[in-house]
């Protein structure tokens, strides 16, 4: 199997590059690799020839998106369709990297695959928009959600967490934001998976279990050794910040589980990645 993976020098990238070792690949990612250059991107691929594109360059600054949101839909909207349209030229299978938040958070329990979409913020919409241009111009695809997202390399909740205890003595942290973590080595291992199946289609892959991210902070100050650090409960509506977030947006993975893909519980991903990069 040949492989291309956009955006490989992100945390989930690096991922990628472990679980499908050993595999023919393309690897990537900006400056060299634009997906908002749509000849760029297709001539690129159009060369390479691969049999699936692993699609998860993203604009993924949240609140960045909210504060630029052409940008959000030039490179999250436009960039997907310009690799859906060279996946169309080549023939290949294209792997989408999507988001919790297409969804409102207005749910009482965790968003099926089926559920119907409503991003309330820009970093939502544009990742929408991506999805669109997927299920618009191919029949060969996997639309991925996930949520939460930490692993070895890159910026996330984790590490910020861990710092700011260091840093600051004490934390304030939402009760009110309620989704499931995800590590990034996990999530590539359900996606290797999932592309040997050719089962088609959309797919919600987190690990288990459903926390707020309150809860998530006091799991990690546990496993880190701060369990003393006083966190503060708060609700979003004091937390300012210039993207809303949908308040409850764990995603259950369905149609995944019936293929006998299951990511372990987000508690023991945690300590898995505490065991990996200590903090």
């Amino acid at each position: 199997m040949r492989l291309a993976i956009t955006g490989y020098k992100g945390q989930l990238g690096h991922a990628f590059q472990h679980v499908f070792a050993g595999y023919e690949w393309m690897l990537m990612d900006v400056p060299e690799h634009d997906i908002t250059n749509r000849a760029a991107i297709g001539c690129a691929l159009i060369e390479f020839a691969p049999d699936v594109v692993i699609h998860g360059a993203a604009y993924t600054n949240v609140d960045g998106c909210a504060r630029d949101p052409d940008t959000a839909y030039r490179v999250n909207a436009l960039g997907t369709q310009n690799v859906a349209l060279a996946c169309q030229r080549t023939g290949a299978a294209l792997v989408y990297l999507s988001t919790n938040e297409v969804f409102d958070g207005e749910a009482s329990e965790p968003y099926l695959e089926f559920d119907r979409t409503h991003p309330i913020n820009a970093y939502g919409r544009s990742k929408c928009a991506g999805e669109a241009f997927v299920r618009m111009l191919l029949a060969r695809f996997y639309i991925v959600r996930t949520a939460w997202m930490f692993g070895p390399t890159g910026t996330h909740f984790v590490k910020k967490i861990v710092q700011a205890a260091d840093e600051r003595g004490k934390l304030s942290v939402v009760t009110d934001e309620i989704s499931s973590p995800t590590y990034a080595p996990d999530l590539a291992a359900a996606v290797a998976q999932l592309v040997q199946t050719g089962a088609f289609g959309v797919y919600h892959f987190t690990n288990g279990g459903v926390c707020s991210r309150y809860d998530f902070a006091v799991e990690i100050l546990k496993q880190t050794g701060r369990g003393r650090t006083p966190v503060e409960p708060i609700t979003l509506d004091a937390y300012p910040r210039a993207s809303q977030p949908p308040r409850y947006a764990p995603l259950r993975n369905f149609c995944g589980a019936a293929q006998g893909i299951v990511l372990r519980p987000w508690a023991e991903a945690l300590e898995e990645y505490l065991r990996v990069e200590p903090l």
